[in-house]
């Protein structure tokens, strides 16, 4: 029981520390009157062509991977091999379905080529540096680098294969 207590202390603890020192933050609490005016018309339509903007297929990213051809058919073994290395080397920062210190990986095959997700995954650090999608990732996720995991091709083909299962 004591151990569980100091996992949850620290867990709690690493959250706030990462969570802390952005005044940009402060300024998009919610409020009834934000809230109410997403749901207008103009407002909604600038967040539509904000998340176009967003979506770029064409660029390859920097790295290894230049073209990649991808079965209409999921591969359930290396779908299931991805989810072990997701899970391994992933988890800690990106969730499935939702934002948390990085991307979400739902639907990251609708907004990035799969040769820029695989070159990310592969080769993150320089991306972060020449990329001009991978640098605007790392300024809308409060500047957290993605550390290079040390995953080989075969193991982003992998991750790729699980993504596209989400």
């Amino acid at each position: 029981m004591k151990t569980i207590s100091k996992y949850l202390l620290l867990l709690i603890s690493l959250s706030l520390i990462s969570c802390g020192g952005n005044e940009e933050k402060a300024k998009k609490q919610f409020s009834y009157e934000n809230e109410k005016m997403e749901h207008t018309g103009s407002n909604s339509n600038s967040k539509q062509d904000k998340s176009k903007k967003n979506i770029d297929l064409n660029n390859k990213g920097i790295g290894p991977v230049k073209a990649l051809s991808i079965p209409v058919e999921i591969n359930k073994t290396l779908a299931k091999a991805g989810k072990s290395i997701f899970k391994l080397k992933c988890a800690s920062c990106h969730r499935t379905h939702k934002k948390f210190t990085a991307p979400p990986m739902h639907g990251i095959l609708d907004r990035r080529s799969p040769e820029w997700v695989m070159n990310m995954i592969i080769n993150p650090l320089e991306m972060i540096k020449k990329d001009p999608l991978a640098k605007a990732a790392f300024l809308e996720y409060n500047s957290v680098i993605m550390q290079d995991q040390q995953v080989s091709e075969d193991d982003a083909r992998a991750l790729l294969e699980y993504f596209r299962t989400l």
